[in-house]
């Protein structure tokens, strides 16, 4: 599935895992999804610490996975 093709929302980062894995909770339904960072964002060593908002781009099909495509300032 394409990057093009996921959903967009925006979450907040509640935990940090092992393996580059965060727990996010969305702000629309306070849902929490296991994400991990995109590949851009580990390139340009983008960190992530809980607390931080992001956007997270989630599969229709599978929406208790999801990949953060942004950290907002």
């Amino acid at each position: 599935m394409a990057k093009d093709d996921l959903v967009q929302l925006d979450g907040k980062v509640v935990d940090a895992l092992a393996g580059g894995l965060y727990k996010v909770e969305l702000e629309t339904n306070k849902v929490v999804v296991n994400a991990k960072l995109c590949g851009k964002m580990r390139r340009f060593n983008i960190r992530i610490v809980v607390g931080d908002r992001v956007s997270v781009g989630v599969s229709p099909y599978d929406p208790t996975h999801g990949l953060i495509m942004y950290r907002h300032k």
